[in-house]
């Protein structure tokens, strides 16, 4: 269990909140900058206001050709159409900036680096064909279209409970031998974090490579520039992801909010969780807090320790070195353990790989479909995706919180609630407290576990990571945890929301339209 360590100083905490305030007041002062010029512009020039409206239009035809979702597409042109010059400001800064063409030319720089030494064995992917050819068709699109192998061999253990991994998680750091690489979208110095800061000071000082990797907003108001300084100056190597700065670069937008552990290249760990008191119930401000993850023995840590690589380098545009270091030459061999596939997501190489797995998985299922997932603000192909396979038979179930975290966004998911029961679907909410879990069980034989939820901004605008795994007998413990989460839930009845008002039915429309800009 995390044990007690030294509080965060109140001080820095207000601090670092402090200056996240200040840099989205900045940056909301330059937007509304540049607007109030444009308005001034458009109003007393008559070249400039013809220019502008072609501008609109291009913009509109540019919007409607890039190869992303058609409810993001149709937000986007219905905003520019209704303020044309807050609109189009606000596009060309999320689309138009260099940096974020910059950004896209790392990514592209580090996967070409380092994609090449991900080789899958065509022997595996015959032997699941012969086995499956609907299992074989969910991994040979991960493989061939996002270029990431399937594995045997690999041991996978599912843990139903955050603390349970986090518990492992130090077992196997204490076991480090030569390097332990970590990225998390948030990073909390106060009990949680203090055991493992601990471990991870220790195998530094024995000369074990360490490198930890956060998301910026993620941690914010839970780390500081002192806990950093006391990794770093204990030998941890720190990075950040995409740091907030008070100019305008929409690319913040776009956050890491991957859970990724790798020790020796060996050992990987995965899952819903952050390293945060409040998703091991050290405190509970929203009831009991439910998360899963996933640990990996084996070849498939391969995947998870390069999706790390591509992270750390694409930050600071290093170059990739010494690859080999961290691939071993023999990994342990898990025979009979099944079939899995580690994954990533971006928001910047316009392959929604996430929604692509779940989208897949959805249409293959024969018997049930198991979800939770912490938010539910999905796209039309989504839903129709759910309902259809409601409809011809499929047992589908969806598990969200009892008790939300974010009161804004439990409506817009609630909103969704009607169109699915009636077409069958059965929905449940969690109701000891907050469900954080990300998972999918299909068939009872084949399940996604990660950190991507059913809403745009996972879909969409982060950096994501997941696992698919197939007859593996970790399949048996997914299946035993969705069936015990069902027995703690409150199923929604299918009346529900049949006797909405107008008013409420028009708010939570609005919000259903504003939702892939949020």
């Amino acid at each position: 269990m995390p044990k007690k360590t030294k509080v965060i100083h109140k001080e820095d905490q207000k601090n670092s909140v402090g200056r996240l305030l200040f840099v989205v007041f900045a940056v909301l002062l330059q937007i509304a900058w540049f607007y109030l010029i444009l308005v001034h512009l458009v109003d007393n020039y008559i070249f400039i206001s013809i220019g502008f409206r072609i501008l609109s239009v291009l913009s509109i035809f540019s919007i409607i050709g890039k190869r992303t979702n058609a409810s993001i597409k149709m937000t986007w042109v219905v905003f520019i159409m209704a303020a044309p010059i807050l609109g189009w400001v606000l596009y060309i800064l999320v689309y138009g900036t260099n940096f974020r063409r910059t950004m896209q030319k790392r990514f592209e720089l580090a996967d070409g680096m380092l994609f090449p030494y991900l080789d899958q064995s065509h022997g595996v992917l015959e032997a699941l064909r012969r086995e499956s050819r609907v299992a074989r068709n969910q991994f040979a699109m991960l493989e061939q279209y996002a270029g990431f192998p399937v594995y045997r061999n690999t041991e996978v253990v599912f843990y139903k409970e955050a603390t349970l991994g986090f518990e492992a998680q130090i077992e196997a750091l204490r076991g480090a031998k030569k390097f332990i690489f970590m990225e998390y979208h948030a990073i909390e110095d106060r009990e949680s974090f203090g055991e493992m800061k601990e471990v991870l000071l220790a195998k530094a000082k024995e000369g074990v490579e360490v490198r930890l990797f956060y998301d910026d907003v993620g941690s914010v108001g839970f780390v500081n520039p002192r806990f950093v300084q006391e990794l770093e100056d204990g030998g941890i190597q720190c990075r950040i992801f995409n740091p907030i700065v008070p100019i305008v670069n929409l690319f913040m937008n776009n956050r890491d909010h991957r859970k990724i552990t790798v020790i020796d290249g060996q050992i990987g760990f995965t899952g819903g969780y952050n390293l945060a008191d409040e998703y091991f119930n050290i405190h509970s401000p929203y009831g009991y807090w439910k998360d899963t993850g996933i640990r990996l023995r084996g070849e498939a840590v391969g995947t998870l320790t390069l999706l790390f690589l591509e992270m750390w380098h694409a930050m600071d545009d290093s170059l990739v070195r010494g690859i080999y270091n961290y691939l071993p030459r023999h990994w342990d061999r898990f025979p009979g353990e099944g079939y899995c596939a580690p994954y990533g997501d971006s928001p910047i190489d316009n392959k929604a790989i996430g929604e692509d797995v779940y989208l897949n998985l959805i249409a293959s299922a024969e018997d049930c479909i198991y979800i939770t997932t912490p938010y539910l603000i999905i796209t039309d192909e989504m839903s129709r995706a759910l309902t259809n396979a409601a409809r011809r038979g499929v047992d589908v179930r969806i598990v969200l919180p009892g008790i939300p975290d974010k009161k804004l966004i439990y409506a817009i998911s609630r909103s969704y609630y009607a169109q699915l029961l009636r077409a069958g679907v059965r929905i449940y909410e969690y109701t000891p407290g907050f469900i954080h879990s990300k998972q999918v069980l299909v068939d009872h034989r084949i399940a996604t576990v990660g950190t991507i939820n059913f809403d745009y901004r996972s879909l969409y605008h982060h950096f994501e990571n997941g696992v698919l795994i197939y007859e593996s007998p970790c399949i048996f413990d997914i299946a035993d945890d969705f069936y015990e989460v069902f027995r703690v839930s409150r199923e929604v009845s299918p009346e529900w929301g049949k006797k909405r008002s107008l008013l409420k039915r028009s708010v939570q429309g609005f919000l259903r339209f504003m939702a892939p800009l949020l």
